[in-house]
């Protein structure tokens, strides 16, 4: 394929040039390069498309997608996907929609509680790309696995209209991701891939839709302009998500294996998660925390990669917060920065708080709720993740 080819050229490689269909259910190889922790979202509805918004982080060629039934209650049949680059709103780009196939099929059915990777699509997408899956389900229904708080629009219509490049038919706009979870490229030799665990900070709950500034699409333009290897970032948030208990979502340690140890070429876990079990006033306390810490990195260890460490923001004015809670984050917060057993530790605590009250955010970095940072907090979060902590070396 021919250097400097237009974008839409670049990922439309004619469907002759494709390799031997691949087995659709195999861990794929490459790198995650785009990421939403799937969770219970109402019915589905049969024989709705998506047209799905996704903003990559890795560049590379060979993408593939990840379908999630993580949540159904009996097999799901997606009998059409494809996968193009945005021009605007529901829109492609001229000759950027391509067929995406399952074992060489162009139908897959997902059984209940399964994800399944797609075969790899021939061409290269480049990094910090609006890549767009369309996809249908002739019959849809129960529990819907998806994304709910997306930050991104996205589109739905009735029949199947994912070959269509026009986004005339795509009347029904959301903010929701559905039944996609993950999709990877093959990038160079040695690329890897963060993941970030965490909750609706992380999901990037008071940042602005639609324009990628949520602390990890940050850390991802720090990577790419950045000499490291890892290029990759996954956005493993759930909003109101816990490390121990389930809902919303399935706690951390329910879905580490799913969300984060699963997805290819991630060499490092980030661990940004603590403020929900502590505020929420279920008598969880600093020991119960840190064990689930403790469980998190010896899984990771075991699956070979490093884990990073961050402290628990502050909250003060938020709703929930009282001396009590404040004592437990603080004595969990000491544990991360001291204990030694994180590989790296960011303190984002430090970063986040007023220096005139340290229990509060500081002011200039507060969304307005006293707990989720803007998107300048947003960034100066990304700024203060040592990028070499990120590469670190997971075969020791």
């Amino acid at each position: 394929m021919r250097a400097g080819l237009p974008l839409a050229a670049v990922l439309l490689t004619a469907v002759a040039c494709q390799s031997p269909p691949a087995e659709a259910t195999g861990d794929p190889s490459g790198v995650v390069t785009w990421a939403a922790s799937a969770d219970r979202m109402g019915d589905g509805v049969a024989g709705r498309s998506y047209r799905l918004v996704v903003h990559t982080s890795a560049g590379g060629t060979h993408l593939r997608i990840r379908l999630s039934n993580a949540f159904g209650d009996r097999p799901l049949t997606i009998d059409s996907v494809h996968a193009g680059i945005q021009k605007q709103g529901a829109e492609l780009r001229p000759g950027s929609n391509r067929r995406l196939t399952f074992g060489g099929a162009r139908t897959v059915t997902v059984p209940a509680g399964s994800t399944v990777w797609s075969d790899p699509l021939p061409g290269r997408l480049p990094a910090a790309t609006n890549l767009v899956v369309s996809l249908h389900s002739p019959d849809a229904g129960g529990p819907a696995s998806g994304h709910w708080m997306a930050l991104q629009s996205s589109y739905a219509t009735q029949g199947d209209h994912t070959a269509e490049e026009s986004g005339a038919a795509w009347n029904i706009p959301t903010g929701s991701w559905f039944y996609l979870d993950a999709v990877s490229v093959r990038a160079p030799a040695g690329t890897g891939a963060v993941a970030a665990l965490g909750d609706s900070i992380t999901d990037g709950w008071q940042s602005t839709t639609d324009l990628n500034r949520r602390w990890p699409d940050y850390l991802a333009r720090r990577l790419q302009r950045a000499d490291t290897a890892v290029k990759g970032v996954a956005n493993e948030g759930i909003s109101g998500n816990k490390v121990l208990a389930d809902n919303p979502g399935q706690s951390a340690l329910n879905r580490l294996e799913r969300d984060v140890l699963s997805q290819p070429g991630v060499r490092t876990v980030f661990l940004f998660q603590g403020v929900n079990d502590i505020k929420a006033h279920t008598g969880v306390t600093a020991e119960d925390l840190i064990e689930g810490y403790r469980e998190i990195v010896e899984r990771a260890h075991a699956a070979g990669k490093c884990v990073v460490g961050a402290t628990v923001g502050p909250f003060k004015g938020w709703h929930e917060w009282d001396p009590a809670a404040e004592a437990v984050r603080q004595e969990v917060n000491t544990f991360i920065r001291t204990s030694g057993e994180f590989d790296a530790v960011t303190d984002f605590d430090r970063i986040l708080r007023s220096p005139y009250d340290p229990e509060r955010m500081l002011p200039a970095l507060d969304g307005g709720d006293h707990i989720h940072p803007n998107d300048k907090g947003m960034q100066a979060m990304a700024d203060a993740v040592d990028l070499t902590a990120l590469d670190c070396d997971t075969t020791g």
